[in-house]
């Protein structure tokens, strides 16, 4: 999901600008010239100065438009395009009366049942599919496209920076037109209350019919389905719509299969099919596209609102603020910015855009090599998918599938989200000292002064947490803190939400939910074929299955199955986006997990923590290409980096799920379960953290024996059973201690000491 979307269909960055330019730093690799300064203003004032040099508002707003569009370009979805004219107020109005309906929904909910609202939500929803995604079939054209989009800075052309000219206007063709209206026939004919034959009738003789299903109701199924099919390829691509209808190939030529084949099934005709998809409560209309209208709708207006409001400049300045005398400034300031901007933003690839763009310039004045930047910005901006109090799409749809609040959620995401910055953070330090990244001066004033003048763009946050824990429901929570979001930006004049600009947020939050609604509502086809063919047990038996080949101990079978369903879910989630993937993944690993013992809550996360790192995961790794393209790094070192610093990320899930106090870490089991499971897992990332990046903060350099020692001691404390545990704190100690005695002979053989030049040098990549 992105909340923070523009009215172009591009998630808007913190509105800070590329600085003007100097001569290149040496060893670059062709990156982009070195700023002359780094300072940062005070948001909204008069006179203010950019982290990374002074430039006039038309720049900036060059600036700010430039890093949307290549935001755009490494989402999940496509970017858009941007509609004036008669299009484009049709888009706006269309867009204001479902944000309108979406907000009626909460207070006064339809009287016909909540698969009335998805009905009449999904009409308004998928026209504008059409009309805001082209069609874009000319290979030629998409291939200029993704090459002017990574070009590389050295090629002449800056990813992100004033200058970049802006996206051509595309108007919808005629048979987008053509599209829009089938798209409306299809949505609404349920709720048609005219007879026509044996079909029509108002919807509810369309559910009487549910089993049933007249030649009509097949038709306008099938249409249906053919649309939502196109909507998802317009605004994801290829590989989901292929993914969809190999589920429903296997439904339909299923009963072909030798019946001993285990995912073999007594076969379902087409006009099952389409009943389980059009007239069901696990198809079209199901959980994912109920989460969508009533959840992420919300959200994204709500940060839509924020965004406008100056909150993401805000978090960007506060974190300059708060590390401006580090020696590890850049860094710590990039990764802060991820965290702070991810409360309000549910896109990875957007996020690291928006804070490559401000702090790439800084980190490149540090003297950190572009690949290395670009990984720290791809994992530090793909926490904004696991940052409370926004997570991604999933997170609602797992409060949906397990019947828990929103809270609970977000409770469980706590603690992982915590060690995730912090195995990043330690990684900065790392790197800090062992490549000679040099102090950058921040010019800004006190992080207290900022937070007393904007700190109010907190309030909304709070305000969340707050109504969530007294009961109120995410949707009135969230309703609330768009309200009062909306309030405060009256006390800055620079970003206050006057009504036209308050349409822009509804508008902008409207959009940003399109091309997710697509790909819930298509995901309503795996879940009916799965739900239909039972599919989901056999996949569940033949992965368990598959460990139980390898050995009998019921734990090492857990662990086994635990370690294919990470492979599984990671390749699974580099083909489609996170929600189908994590949709896919919960209904086919989700029932092995479970068999084996494992609690619902845990299952769950786990799912969700694996489909969030196919952001980071090489081959497609999108988080990584969007940081490379802003970096002017090298792609496959830069994917290499990301999973470097974003590697706690792959071990913590595999705690919580094979062992019982590895619950702990999603606050469950009291306080002494998850404070050991916590202090021991900090524990692992760091030692990790150490042994990936070979060098022992006070100390000096790594070797390589102490390297692979300490892997070991990392994995083993992930145990979280007190022989492991001890274990691993041994194997630990035992690298430290050897990390002791290396410093030492080299101080005795006149070596290079920890922190001389030799040891400084920034390895090859």
């Amino acid at each position: 999901m992105s909340p923070t979307r523009s009215p172009d269909g591009s998630p808007p960055p913190a509105q800070l600008a590329n600085s003007p330019a100097d001569e290149p730093a040496p060893g670059d690799g062709g990156a982009p010239p070195r700023p002359r300064a780094a300072e940062v203003g005070t948001p909204g004032s008069p006179g203010g100065t950019d982290p990374v040099g002074r430039v006039d508002d038309d720049a900036r707003a060059d600036a700010g438009r430039a890093t949307r569009d290549l935001a755009a370009q490494f989402e999940d979805e496509k970017p858009g395009r941007v509609l004036s004219g008669p299009a484009g107020l049709l888009l706006t109005a269309a867009a204001l009366a479902v944000g309108a309906l979406a907000l009626w929904q909460v207070f006064r909910p339809l009287a016909q049942g909540s698969k009335y609202y998805l009905i009449i939500f999904l009409a308004g929803v998928l026209p504008l599919v059409f009309l805001v995604y082209p069609a874009d079939l000319r290979l030629r054209a998409r291939l200029g496209a993704r090459l002017r989009a990574r070009r590389r800075p050295d090629d002449g052309d800056l990813p992100v920076g004033p200058g970049l000219p802006p996206p051509a206007p595309a108007r919808p063709t005629a048979m987008d037109w053509v599209l829009v209206a089938l798209a409306v026939a299809g949505c609404l004919y349920p709720v048609l209350p005219l007879s026509i034959g044996t079909g029509g009738g108002g919807y509810n003789a369309f559910l009487d019919r549910q089993g049933l299903l007249v030649p009509l109701d097949l038709a306008m199924g099938t249409l249906l389905l053919l649309l939502l099919l196109e909507a998802c390829r317009r605004t994801t691509g290829w590989i989901l719509p292929t993914v969809c209808l190999l589920f429903l190939g296997y439904g339909y030529y299923g009963g072909l299969l030798p019946q001993s084949w285990p995912v073999a099934h007594s076969g379902l005709d087409f006009s099952q099919l389409i009943d389980a998809f059009y007239n069901s409560d696990s198809g079209f209309y199901g959980t994912p596209l109920d989460v969508a209208a009533s959840y992420i709708v919300l959200f994204t207006i709500y940060g839509a609102a924020l965004e406008l409001s100056g909150a993401g400049r805000f978090f960007v300045e506060l974190s300059a603020a708060a590390f401006r005398r580090s020696r590890t400034a850049a860094g710590r300031t990039a990764v802060a910015s991820g965290f702070l901007l991810g409360t309000v933003s549910g896109s990875g690839a957007a996020t690291t855009v928006s804070i490559g763009a401000v702090t790439w310039p800084l980190l490149r004045r540090a003297g950190y090599p572009p690949e290395r930047a670009g990984g720290m910005l791809a994992a530090a901006g793909v926490g904004a998918i696991l940052s409370p109090p926004t997570l991604g799409a999933a997170a609602f749809i797992i409060a949906e599938y397990l019947g828990v609040s929103y809270l609970q959620v977000l409770g469980w995401a706590t603690v992982p989200t915590v060690l995730y910055y912090l195995g990043i953070l330690l990684a900065v330090e790392i790197d800090a000292r062992r490549s000679g990244v040099r102090p950058v001066v921040i010019d800004v004033g006190s992080p207290w002064r900022l937070l007393a003048r904007f700190g109010y763009h907190f309030a909304s946050l709070v305000v969340i947490i707050v109504l969530l824990a007294a009961g109120v429901s995410a949707t009135r929570a969230v309703v609330f803190a768009t309200v009062l979001a909306v309030a405060l930006s009256f006390l800055d004049r620079a970003h206050r939400l006057t009504p036209a600009r308050l349409v822009t947020a509804l508008v902008t939050g409207v959009r940003g939910v399109l091309a997710v609604t697509a790909v819930c509502a298509a995901a309503g086809i795996i879940t009916a074929t799965t739900t239909k063919t039972g599919l989901g047990p056999q996949a569940a038996a033949l992965l368990i299955g598959g460990a139980e080949a390898v050995t009998s101990d019921p734990t090492l079978v857990l662990v086994l199955t635990a370690l294919l369903a990470a492979v599984a879910l990671t390749l699974l989630g580099l083909a489609v986006p996170v929600t189908a993937s994590f949709v896919i993944g919960w209904v086919i690993v989700g029932p092995a997990l479970l068999d084996l013992g494992v609690t619902a809550p845990a299952a769950a996360m786990f799912v969700f923590y694996f489909a969030v790192l196919s952001e980071v995961s090489p081959p497609t790794a999108l988080a990584a290409v969007a940081a490379a393209a802003v970096t002017g790094g090298r792609l496959v070192p830069t994917m290499w980096q990301t999973l470097r610093y974003a590697l706690p990320a792959y071990l913590t899930p595999i705690a919580f799920v094979i062992t019982p106090a590895g619950l702990g870490l999603l606050g469950i089991g009291g306080v002494p379960r998850i404070a050991f499971a916590g202090v021991v897992t900090a524990l692992s990332v760091a030692v990790l953290a150490v042994a990936a990046g070979g060098w022992l903060p006070g100390v000096g350099p790594v070797g390589a024996p102490e390297r692979v020692l300490g892997a070991f001691a990392g994995v083993t404390l992930l145990w979280l059973e007190p022989v492991p545990v001890t274990v691993g704190v041994a194997l630990a100690a035992v690298a430290v201690a050897g990390v002791f005695v290396r410093r030492g002979a080299a101080g005795r053989t006149g070596g290079p000491r920890a922190g001389s030049p030799a040891n400084l040098r920034e390895e090859k990549l």
